[in-house]
């Protein structure tokens, strides 16, 4: 039997500890994507706790962290809202369970946490998508889960969710029509589409990408979908957007080149549009 990794207790000492460092009590809470750090910034009476200080954090396996991603939490406000920011996620292919990816979430839930917005960086299946674009998280495609790798599974702990969490409407509607609205109104592009959540490191085969196409996914990722799955099974609202930061590459004879350089140095210029979505969310935020 799959036994998780953690237990109530592990979050509640996690969470104590956090509590101890900030008088504030975040609902909304963000997790940034590759190159999306800096967003961080923007965060006003900034209180910063490095992972590495929180007990039962994951630790990991080769000690560090990927390139782009900071490793700790930042509570502070932003638009009037006190928001929890988490600048560097934990990912699959860095050798953590699907347990420890997902512990974070599940901390952020004791901390009182109900809204939860994913960010991440995003290769562009849909053939209208250009490197540089933001899409909107309609729906996804869990085929990490689909191939075994799910923070739910074991025994499941009944003081977070049903044992058969519904996904139906895995992204909230307001939160993603205010979105629109606000992108609408800065005249800035927001795609929408669907997103499809794979391990990495290894970036995708053309024939993956036809595949992927053909399945009717607009955008591949190696994140967010775990974190949106303990998510929804813990009752959060969620929302999410991806950075398209590459054009996905479907033709073998291509000379063309993907590189996590290069991932960074497109988000980096995506950057100033995403804060004002996020900005705009927050301070018209729709109960």
């Amino acid at each position: 039997m799959l036994t998780p990794a953690f237990t109530r207790a592990d979050y509640e000492a996690a969470a104590d500890e956090v509590r101890r460092r900030t008088h504030q009590t975040p609902k909304i809470a963000i997790i940034l994507g590759s190159g999306l750090g800096p967003l961080a910034d923007s965060v006003a009476n900034a209180t910063i706790t490095p992972y590495r200080e929180i007990p039962n954090w994951p630790q990991a396996p080769h000690g560090g962290h990927v390139q782009g991603h900071k490793g700790q939490l930042v509570i502070g406000e932003i638009e009037g809202q006190s928001v929890l920011m988490m600048q560097g996620r934990l990912h699959f292919y860095e050798g953590y369970s699907m347990h420890e990816v997902t512990f974070p979430v599940r901390l952020m839930r004791v901390l009182g946490v109900e809204t939860l917005i994913v960010t991440n960086a995003a290769g562009g299946l849909n053939r209208d998508f250009r490197a540089g674009d933001l899409m909107l998280i309609t729906d996804h495609i869990n085929l990490l889960g689909q191939m075994g790798q799910n923070g739910l599974m074991g025994p499941n702990d009944d003081s977070f969710g049903d044992r058969f969490p519904i996904f139906t409407q895995a992204y909230d509607k307001k939160l993603r029509n205010k979105a629109l609205e606000i992108a609408q109104r800065e005249n800035i592009t927001l795609r929408q589409g669907v997103y499809i959540a794979l391990s990495g490191p290894a970036f995708e085969t053309p024939a993956e990408i036809r595949m992927f196409r053909m399945w009717g996914a607009d955008a591949v990722g190696m994140s967010t979908v775990p974190e949106v799955v303990v998510a929804r099974h813990a009752g959060m609202r969620v929302m999410g957007i991806s950075s398209i930061t590459n054009e996905a590459i479907d033709d073998q004879d291509s000379v063309k080149d993907v590189s996590h350089e290069e991932v960074l140095a497109v988000g980096a210029k995506i950057v100033p549009n995403l804060i004002t979505i996020l900005r705009g969310v927050l301070r018209e935020f729709p109960e």
